[in-house]
């Protein structure tokens, strides 16, 4: 978190994500929740950054990834580091700049991920520095999204997702990057330096189009109803076939680790699992039991009242061909009926939705 003062000026209540404090709310969060929906809403992110420098960064990092890095500068993508079982060490974005690779990760990755990758350079010219404490990062979401933005960046925005451009911000200098939509929303990712950030807020704020800030608890209900899987609840150690997170892999490319498992699931025509929205009576307890008549077929990985939806609203990993029914919730078997993702069709969809 770079601007703590202005979060706590704002009456809002601090939580902890990967040993770094980021905003859980600012009270009332649902109503922020309808804010964002219907308008626009900004947020500060937590994650990690590392920069990736020298004459072999590029292809070092192409490397270990599950997707093809762009060589061109104001390209990025979504990628997925793989350990040798196929499961998901981490997600990230990576953004090409001139002189170095921005990767932007889950909070509380970034340090050990840069010690891994440096062990990994042998002879190469790369290398990698942590610099999370000096940049802000705010992500900008909602159908007017591209209103906001434009009403404060002078030169213009992005139109393609994960590409950027660089501009004024008011007085400070910022890059600013079209999202995949993880909110099912337009989204925009503000970068600015860390003595920048404080200025970034109030113009995300009160400058141009107005903006609501919004905090971690919103951003859970947004892509849950979105049908985003989240690298800490979702992600995490799952082959990517099971998540249906064909958007994170390249299967033509090579050289990457975990990549033989993936395809040999890919050929196999189906993974043994997949992601699922339920639509239960009561919210469920991450962990919590699916059933598909007395036969448990899977377990919750997260779930929320859900705003929008307009009521209790699960993700689950459950048996491919389960047709689940119900979900244990305090020792009782709870209606859960099967959804369609997404939950809520927003502005865009988000390019995480699960496709099998």
């Amino acid at each position: 978190m770079i601007v703590p003062e202005i979060h706590e000026e704002h009456g809002a209540t601090l939580t902890e994500r990967g040993g770094r404090r980021a905003v859980a709310d600012y009270g009332r969060p649902e109503r922020t929740h309808q804010a964002v929906r219907r308008g626009v809403g900004f947020t500060e992110h937590t994650h990690d950054v590392l920069a990736v420098t020298g004459e072999d960064r590029h292809d070092f990092v192409d490397d270990a990834v599950s997707n093809r890095v762009p060589a061109t500068d104001g390209e990025g993508v979504y990628a997925l580091l793989l350990d040798p079982q196929g499961g998901v060490e981490t997600d990230m974005y990576v953004f090409t700049a001139p002189e170095r690779l921005l990767v932007f990760l889950p909070p509380g990755v970034g340090e050990d991920l840069a010690e891994e990758w440096r062990s990994k350079t042998f002879i190469q010219d790369v290398g990698i520095a942590v610099v999370t404490d000096d940049l802000g990062v705010f992500g900008v979401h909602g159908p007017q999204a591209t209103e906001k933005v434009a009403s404060v960046l002078t030169e213009g925005t992005p139109e393609a997702p994960l590409t950027f451009v660089r501009g004024p911000m008011g007085d400070a200098g910022v890059t600013v990057a079209r999202t995949d939509a993880p909110t099912g929303e337009e989204g925009y990712l503000v970068i600015c330096g860390a003595g920048d950030a404080r200025d970034v807020f109030d113009t995300l704020e009160n400058r141009g189009l107005n903006a609501v800030p919004f905090g971690r608890q919103t951003w859970e209900t947004l892509t849950l109803e979105a049908g985003t899987p989240l690298f800490e609840s979702e992600l995490r150690g799952e082959i990517p076939n099971v998540l249906g997170v064909r958007n994170g892999l390249d299967f033509e490319k090579g050289c990457y680790v975990g990549q033989e498992v993936v395809s040999r699931v890919e050929n196999r025509g189906r993974p043994s699992r997949r992601l699922v929205g339920l639509a239960p009576e009561t919210v469920p307890a991450e962990g919590a039991a699916v059933f598909a008549g007395d036969e448990a077929v899977g377990e919750v990985t997260r779930a929320v009242d859900a705003p929008t939806h307009g009521g209790p609203a699960a993700l689950a990993l459950v048996g491919f061909d389960a047709a689940p029914g119900a979900v244990r919730v305090d020792g009782e078997d709870v209606p859960a009926e099967r959804v369609d993702l997404p939950f809520v069709e927003g502005s865009e969809r988000s390019a995480r939705l699960p496709s099998y």
